[in-house]
């Protein structure tokens, strides 16, 4: 393709997938906004936002650059699913707790649990954060109506007094629980919940709704290679990683259109193994196996020692074991925080575990070969800018999942 040749980019359109976020999209362009000013100011370089135009089909917006010298412009369209994910979420304290137990087992007993912690344990340390607070606030309000339903019966030692207290007990239970989910907006230990238990509700499938909202994606991805871009790039961050594989790998499922401009993805903070270690995400581990080979796409993946919500320097198709012989992609990278950031900074942020998981979407003070601006806005293509770039060292390639299984070549197309 001609399109693949071209080394600088004036225009370029970029589907910005988010992970299992419940918030409406306006916050990442308000991110955008704020971050990329800052980081245009730290590199020297020029970028401005403005709106599309009213009445659009989907959320996005406009930006504009000048950086050594050349002008580019960028149409950025986040491909929501924050719909699903609200869904997702509508449950009350005991369904909560219901998850919790039925995310453990399907986690544990298909192996998946105990494969995670052999590649990487930290971000297992992420998934017990949620089963350690519900746990101990359980113990709390069982501790509390115990005291309660106590007194109660005490006081009434006679006509039923302990049946009194038993219900009086099993009251303060749900009202203290209900009370520690209603304040859980600093804990994050409801939000993480429900990301592991989604993951977990098919046992690594997508579910029909997801699905069917994949499709509407790539339709929308296939619609823009043919928009005179000079590239189209598909940004997948968290949990949306996994999902920007499936969308991308369904666009390559036919032929690109003649004449395409180069096709790219980028996946920062993967939690990709959290899903493709589940024995029926058949379809997300052939669709890593369909982009690790292809010879029409350019595939970065970007992770952080730092995040401890992914699995930093893990080859997400190596390590699912679906690897060919003729694996291209992804170039691992390391986003390096703790080089691209201040000691003051970086000293501020390290215990922040959320707020360092959208540090690739953020500006660095020092950045190195990574920046999220220059890639999303600026003159080069993803294929350019890294081209002849080796993986980082330290990245992990050694299969760990315990379900390898492809699905059937024809589902593959």
């Amino acid at each position: 393709m001609s399109g693949q040749a071209q080394t600088e980019v004036r225009k370029r359109r970029v589907f910005y997938i988010p992970g299992f976020d419940p918030f409406p999209p306006r916050r990442y362009r308000e991110l955008y906004r704020k971050e990329g000013a800052a980081q245009a100011e730290i590199s020297g370089y020029a970028l401005s936002l403005s709106p599309q135009p009213p009445g659009a089909e989907s959320y996005g917006w406009h930006v504009q650059s000048q950086i050594d010298g050349h002008e580019s412009e960028a149409h950025i369209t986040v491909l929501v699913w924050a719909d699903i994910v609200q869904a997702s979420m509508q449950r009350g304290v005991l369904g909560a707790y219901w998850l919790m137990l039925r995310s453990l087992w399907i986690f544990g007993s298909t192996g998946a649990l105990w494969a995670m912690i052999r590649l990487r344990p930290g971000p297992m340390l992420a998934g017990a954060w949620p089963v350690s607070i519900l746990t101990g606030q359980l113990l709390v309000a069982l501790l509390l109506a115990w005291l309660i339903g106590w007194g109660v019966a005490a006081l009434w030692p006679l006509a039923g007094g302990t049946a009194l207290g038993w219900a009086v007990g099993a009251a303060v239970v749900y009202a203290i629980l209900r009370l520690f989910q209603r304040f859980d907006a600093k804990l994050y230990a409801y939000y993480l919940l429900y990301d592991f238990s989604h993951t977990a509700a098919y046992y690594g499938d997508y579910g029909a709704p997801l699905t069917a909202r994949l499709s509407i994606f790539a339709a929308q991805i296939r619609e823009a290679l043919n928009e005179g871009a000079d590239e189209v790039l598909v940004v997948g961050h968290s949990s949306g990683a996994a999902l920007a594989v499936s969308v991308v790998a369904e666009v390559l499922a036919q032929d690109l259109p003649e004449g395409a401009p180069p096709l790219a993805l980028l996946t920062l903070g993967e939690a990709i193994p959290m899903q493709s270690f589940l024995p029926r995400a058949t379809r997300l581990r052939g669709d890593l196996r369909a982009l690790s080979d292809s010879d029409v796409i350019t595939w970065v993946d970007v992770t952080a020692k730092g995040d401890g919500c992914c699995f930093n320097l893990c080859d997400p198709v190596a390590v699912s074991g679906v690897a060919s012989a003729q694996q291209r992609w992804p170039l691992v990278l390391s986003a390096a925080f703790s080089l691209s950031l201040q000691p003051e900074t970086w000293a501020r942020l390290r215990r922040r575990f959320f707020k360092l998981h959208f540090q690739y979407l953020a500006a660095f003070d020092a950045p190195r070969d990574y920046d999220y601006f220059q890639i999303t806005a600026g003159p080069k293509t993803l294929k350019t800018r890294y081209a002849g770039r080796a993986h980082s060292p330290s990245r992990i390639t050694r299969a760990r999942s315990p379900h390898r299984d492809l699905p059937p070549v024809a589902e593959r197309g």
